[in-house]
């Protein structure tokens, strides 16, 4: 698919390899014609990626959106139809097992796979248990994680592999149909569709940002929130709230500042893209948050800001959060006792509730105090919720009393991340740094000790990809790239920062992927949404204007 009507495509075939490099064959669009770019022009795309085996053909299409903008389309490989569909079978726990009462999961100890093994073998049905292994990473060790079960038969199709799933059921068992291709250690041919925008200030004479819509509680897929902002490009952003029970759909799930104006606070020690309007200095940043309401008698520290009080979406808050105040991704922890700080930026009302509410007007001075949770903030109010045994606490201010809100975003090293022209997308985990390899992992909660059927899909599978930083030249990189179709693999997260370093880039970090992965430009999408319905409605997005 290239990325504008008037874009040419050209390929590549492999010659001269040496290792897994080849000459690459690239067009350059710009106002309808095609054209050599200049030499270093595009140095960074000069490496073929480090994808499947050695001498796989690669075409790469690069078009300017405006000056000092430009979008390149790669695709690597083809579809293999030789790649197998198979049965990947759900492993309950053994009474061996360190935990026998953890439910059925596609990764298991060695002990609960062979027993599995053997039941499916008494059955007649013929499988294997294969150990699953995790590469090491800057915080993670290599090692075995754990063991998978399969069935032996393979497939040529999912309408195959999803019968004989079907079988299983019907015995018993629980298993679901697979694409190898998927798998993070496949040498599949491809496909691999990637798009890069990339953003080079000393020509950029656009702004550079991100934007959640009309509010904070509302989703909008990124084609839509691109328009909202009016803008030539659009790539979705941070981890987000989806579920209404982990609090409210569309709130980002970590630090969040938009247009210099703070939103959302951090995970606590988990990083987050640092945008300038100007497409200057793009850094990954460990954002600090502290806030505190202060009265004249009093000084409260506050859990967070724009979020429904008590859930804590992917964890990482204070010691009083259960199960933990680490970072734990797709995990949320929760706090019984809490003071969020809200502004018009959360939506219509804020979130209902018992507890108690305190508006502050413009001055910081109490506008009223509600003993439930649950107000329509007007222009430049802000309020404070509390719940639990808070509650007596803020209750007791009183109309006309001062009590004012500071909150802060800071760099590790004290500078302030709340100021004009400066956005903060969340991610993680983060994937270069300096040029280097750099993964966080476990730090920044993809690794579930209990659980390591986490990280093995959510870490060492192939998913759809976003993500974003910086290259050698001081240039802004936004890549996503297509998965979860047979025809467009994805990347595991070692892939991942292994793509980034091929594209040039010396500080990478993931961001939001899955079926929320979308790039459109000038409105129109250009990537392949793997949700079935769709393109997913997001929580923002950062878009080019």
């Amino acid at each position: 698919m290239s990325l504008a009507r008037n874009a040419h495509r050209s390929s590549s075939t492999p010659q001269a390899a040496l290792g897994a490099a080849f000459l690459i064959a690239v067009s350059f669009t710009t106002a309808g014609s095609t054209h050599a770019a200049p030499p270093a022009a595009h140095a960074a795309y000069a490496r073929s990626l480090p994808l499947g085996p050695a001498g796989l053909p690669e075409t790469r299409t690069t078009t300017t959106l405006q000056p000092g903008v430009t979008s390149t389309h790669i695709v690597r490989g083809a579809f293999d139809p030789s790649t197998p569909w198979v049965v990947e079978l759900s492993i309950p726990s053994s009474s061996t097992s360190p935990d026998p009462d953890a439910p059925p999961r596609a990764v298991q100890d060695q002990s609960s796979a062979d027993d599995l093994v053997r039941r499916l073998a008494a059955a007649g049905f013929t499988a294997r248990s294969e150990a699953v292994r995790q590469p090491a990473v800057a915080d993670v060790p290599a090692g075995v994680i754990g063991y998978r079960v399969r069935a032996t038969p393979t497939f040529s199709s999912q309408a195959d592999a999803t019968a004989y799933a079907t079988r299983l059921k019907a015995a018993g068992f629980s298993g679901r149909s697979w694409y190898a291709g998927w798998d993070g250690a496949s040498m599949a041919k491809g496909q691999w569709s990637i798009n890069v925008l990339t953003i080079d200030p000393r020509r950029f004479r656009g702004r550079l940002g991100a934007t959640f819509g009309p509010d904070l509680v509302n989703r909008e897929t990124t084609t839509a929130l691109g328009e909202y902002a009016h803008a030539k490009a659009a790539v979705n952003g941070g981890f987000f709230v989806l579920d209404p029970k982990a609090g409210a759909p569309g709130d980002p799930a970590g630090a969040g500042v938009y247009g210099g104006v703070l939103e959302s606070e951090t995970v606590a020690g988990r990083p987050a893209l640092v945008l300038d309007a100007h497409a200057l200095h793009t850094r990954i940043a460990r954002p600090v948050w502290k806030a505190r309401l202060s009265t004249r008698s009093s000084t409260l520290a506050l859990d967070g800001i724009n979020r429904v009080p008590g859930l804590i979406r992917n964890c990482g808050g204070d010691a009083g959060d259960q199960p933990t105040d680490h970072p734990m991704h797709d995990t949320t922890c929760t706090d019984p006792d809490e003071l969020v700080a809200f502004t018009t930026a959360y939506g219509a009302s804020t979130p209902a509730g018992p507890g108690a509410e305190v508006v502050l007007d413009r001055t910081s001075r109490v506008v009223r105090v509600d003993a439930q949770r649950g107000t329509t903030l007007q222009p430049g109010q802000r309020s404070v919720q509390a719940t639990g045994d808070l509650t007596p606490t803020l209750s007791a201010l009183r109309p006309g009393q001062v009590a004012r809100l500071d909150l802060r975003l800071t760099e590790a090293g004290g500078g302030s991340l709340v100021r004009p022209g400066t956005t903060v997308v969340n991610g993680g985990p983060q994937l270069l740094r300096n040029g280097a390899e750099y993964i966080t992992q476990n730090t920044d909660g993809m690794v579930h000790p209990t659980d390591p059927s986490f990280a093995y899909g959510w870490v060492l599978q192939r998913n759809p990809r976003t993500f974003a930083g910086e290259d050698a030249a001081g240039r802004t990189l936004l890549v996503t790239v297509d998965g979860r179709q047979p025809d467009q693999l994805g990347l595991s997260i070692p892939e991942e920062a292994r793509v980034a370093q091929a594209l040039g880039m010396r500080e990478a970090v993931n961001l939001d992927g899955g079926g929320s992965t979308a790039m459109s430009i000038a409105g129109r999408l250009v990537t392949h949404p793997s949700d079935a319905s769709g393109e997913r409605p997001v929580g923002d997005a950062i878009v080019i204007r």
